[in-house]
């Protein structure tokens, strides 16, 4: 295509958007909605999955150790207990402490002072305090450090770890069935929408087609008037999701323990991801209109 033909084609297909503004103006509200829907979807699994990671790093297993061993056996058990992939963080906490934590617990009174000072010696144990960054490495895990010499019991969160692990599994398949009913629904809607729009002009592709234009030439202008709305609604939907996605966000910010509670600390503001959000949200819809015109235009063409 020469370089002349190029640039006529392309005038033609943006200066179409003018000419038929009302489907346009349809094709780019299908457009706008569409990708609003998906986008939000998207986000809002993500931060899903972000908040559930964030409640499974609070789990901790706590691996209670002999009374009787010496600091060599307390490093090595150190070292295996780092030595785990699946382990992200290890604390050391030593029976003197637990001790001290416990005198001054105030679940035990202000009367318990005295109960403590006669005890001659402390009961408390030495104890590991292991956090996983896999909670489904939560029974393997228990095994594994039960075995390790001087370990004495292993208490783990097997409850907590089970009950999150169905959670995100539930999620996961929701988000998925939601995302790909909205796609399927969302490609079928934007496909009528363009059929209409290619429908109200099939007189001029008529023509075009008996004065010995080819395919090519006919199917570009309408590719580029598809695309263009499609950059347009995707550039819209941007902004309407930045507004919904920060409305909601600030609901949880207004307090501070809301928002620890339940694990939204490390969620990500839009500010961080707009420019993602914006170019794959434009890309998408000038991809969308595009096809979807194109596709439409099949029957048009046979003459």
């Amino acid at each position: 295509m020469k370089g002349s033909n190029f640039s006529y084609l392309v005038k033609q297909g943006v200066v179409s958007v003018w000419y038929n503004r009302v489907m346009s103006f349809a094709s780019f509200c299908i457009l706008m909605v569409s990708l609003l829907l998906i986008g939000l979807a998207v986000l809002f699994s993500l931060d899903i999955s972000v908040i559930i990671g964030n409640i499974e790093d609070r789990n901790e297993m706590l691996v209670f150790v002999d009374g009787d061993i010496d600091d060599s056996e307390l490093s090595y058990i150190s070292d295996v207990l780092n030595s785990q992939d699946y382990v992200s963080r290890v604390v050391f906490y030593s029976k003197e402490q637990a001790w001290e934590d416990e005198k001054l617990s105030e679940k035990y009174g202000s009367g318990a002072t005295a109960l403590f000072e006669s005890v001659d010696e402390n009961p408390m144990p030495t104890t590991y305090r292991v956090t996983l960054n896999d909670i489904t490495k939560v029974h393997e895990a228990a095994e594994r450090f039960r075995r390790i010499e001087g370990v004495d019991w292993v208490a783990a969160p097997y409850d907590f770890a089970e009950f999150l692990i169905s959670v995100r599994n539930t999620f996961t398949i929701i988000g998925i069935a939601i995302l790909s009913a909205l796609v399927v629904v969302c490609l079928v809607i934007i496909y009528n929408t363009a059929r209409a729009s290619v429908f109200a002009r099939r007189m001029q592709i008529s023509i075009m087609k008996h004065v010995g234009a080819t395919n090519s030439f006919i199917k570009f202008p309408f590719f580029i008037e598809g695309m263009f709305i499609g950059f347009l609604a995707g550039t819209a939907s941007w902004y309407l999701t930045k507004v919904a996605y920060e409305s909601v966000f600030s609901v949880f910010e207004r307090d501070i323990m809301i928002l620890q509670f339940l694990g939204f600390s490390n969620v990500m503001g839009f500010e961080a991801i707009k420019w993602y959000v914006l170019a794959a949200n434009c890309l998408a819809g000038a991809l969308l209109g595009a096809i979807g015109t194109i596709l439409s235009m099949g029957k048009h063409l046979k003459v």
